[in-house]
C-alpha cells in the first residue's frame, strides 16, 4: 500500500471513506478559508482508495513553525505515523495532534502510540459523549427516556411549541442571535460570526448542515445547528433563548432532531460530548450533560488525545506558554462575569 496525496477529483471517493464530519472534504475547505493549510491522504491499494484523512496546519503567529491536527481520523498504524512523521518536517510542525475516532479504552492501540513518538495531549473534544441509537423504533426511544425527559417533551407539544427545519438565511440569524446569547449567558467560549458565516456557506450546498427552529407564537426559543455526514447525525451549536424556558422547547427540539435522523436514514445520533461517568454536579457543563442523558442516550468513550512530537525542544516550551495562556484566559472570563 501507498500513501499520497488525494486530489481534488477523488472527493467523492475521499468522502465516501472518512467517518466524520471533521474529516469531510468541506471542513478541509472551511479551514481553508480562513488561510490554514490542508493535506488530505490517501491509503491506496494499487490504484483503489481504501482509507482517507485530513491533516489542517495552523501557523504559530510570528514564527516559521506550525501545529497539526487530526481530528476524529482512522485507526493509526505504522504507515500512518511514517506519513505524519515526514508530513510534519515537511511543514515545520512542533507536533500533530491526533483523536482517533476510536472507541476506548484500547490498549493495544495506545501502547502503540506511545511505542511510536506520541505522549498523551491537551484533549480539543471531550473524551467521551453520549450516542442515541436511530435504529430505534419511535416507540423504544420513548419508553427508553427518563420519565421526566418524556414529560417535558409532552409538555411542550401541549403548550403550542412548533419546530420546523429551516435553513433561510432568516432562520440562520436566528441560529446566531441565540447562539451567543447563550455562550454570554452562560460565559461559554464561542467562535466569532464570520467563523459559522463561512461553515454554514460551505457545508449547506453539500448537504451536511440541518437547522432546526422551535417558535412560540412565531418567536424563535431555541435553534439547533445539525451536521449529517454519512449516516451519522451530529448536534455540535445550539442555542436558547431566556424566554419561556417553562414550556420546555429544548425537549422538543431534540426529538424532532431524532426524527430528522430516522427520516434521513442515520443510525446514530452523536450528541458531540459528555462529561463521562459521574460528573462534577458543579460542573458549569453539567446541566447540559443531563439534559442529554434523559434521552435514553449510550455513554461511550473515545481513546482520547495523543501528541506527534516532530520537535521536542519547541513541544516542551510550546506547552509552557500554552498553560499560562490559558490561566490568563480564564482569570479574564472570571473577572468579566463580575462586571
Amino acid at each position: 500500500m501507498i500513501t499520497r496525496e488525494v486530489e481534488s477529483t477523488e472527493k467523492e471517493q475521499y468522502n465516501k471513506l472518512v467517518n466524520h464530519p471533521l474529516q469531510s472534504w468541506e471542513w478541509g475547505e472551511f479551514r481553508q478559508s480562513f488561510g490554514q493549510k490542508v493535506v488530505r491522504l490517501g491509503v491506496f491499494e494499487e490504484k483503489k482508495m481504501v482509507s482517507g484523512y485530513q491533516i489542517v496546519f495552523s501557523q504559530i503567529p510570528k514564527t516559521n513553525y506550525s501545529i497539526g491536527t487530526l481530528l476524529k481520523g482512522p485507526k493509526p498504524d505504522e504507515l500512518m505515523i511514517n506519513s505524519l512523521k515526514k508530513l510534519g518536517m515537511e511543514q515545520n510542525a512542533i507536533f500533530i495532534k491526533m483523536e482517533p475516532l476510536l472507541l476506548g479504552p484500547d490498549p493495544k492501540t495506545q501502547t502503540f502510540l506511545l511505542d511510536h513518538g506520541c505522549v498523551v495531549g491537551k484533549p480539543l473534544f471531550t473524551k467521551n459523549t453520549f450516542w442515541v441509537d436511530l435504529t430505534k423504533t419511535e416507540e423504544q426511544l420513548l419508553s427508553g427516556m427518563h420519565p421526566k425527559t418524556r414529560y417535558n417533551l409532552r409538555l411542550a407539544q401541549k403548550n403550542g411549541i412548533m419546530i420546523t427545519e429551516d435553513n433561510s438565511p432568516e432562520a440562520f440569524q436566528s441560529f446566531l442571535n441565540l447562539h451567543f446569547e447563550t455562550t454570554e449567558r452562560e460565559g461559554f467560549f464561542s467562535h466569532n460570526q464570520q467563523y459559522h458565516q463561512t461553515l454554514f456557506k460551505i457545508f449547506h450546498p453539500a448537504g451536511i448542515t440541518h437547522l432546526l427552529i422551535a417558535k412560540y407564537q412565531n418567536q424563535p426559543l431555541v435553534a439547533w445547528l445539525l451536521f449529517e455526514f454519512n449516516h451519522v447525525l451530529y448536534y455540535p451549536y445550539g442555542g436558547s433563548s431566556r424566554e419561556h424556558k417553562e414550556l420546555m422547547p429544548s425537549y422538543l427540539v431534540m426529538w424532532e432532531a431524532i426524527k430528522l435522523g430516522q427520516k434521513l436514514k442515520c443510525q446514530n445520533f452523536d450528541l458531540w460530548g459528555s462529561l463521562g461517568e459521574n460528573p462534577d454536579p458543579k460542573d458549569p457543563w453539567f446541566g447540559f450533560h443531563r439534559f442529554k442523558q434523559g434521552f435514553g442516550v449510550r455513554l461511550v468513550e473515545f481513546i482520547g488525545t495523543y501528541d506527534l512530537v516532530i520537535n521536542y525542544p519547541f513541544y516542551s516550551l510550546y506547552n509552557y506558554i500554552d498553560k499560562i495562556r490559558w490561566l490568563f484566559l480564564r482569570s479574564f472570563t472570571k473577572i468579566k462575569k463580575l462586571l
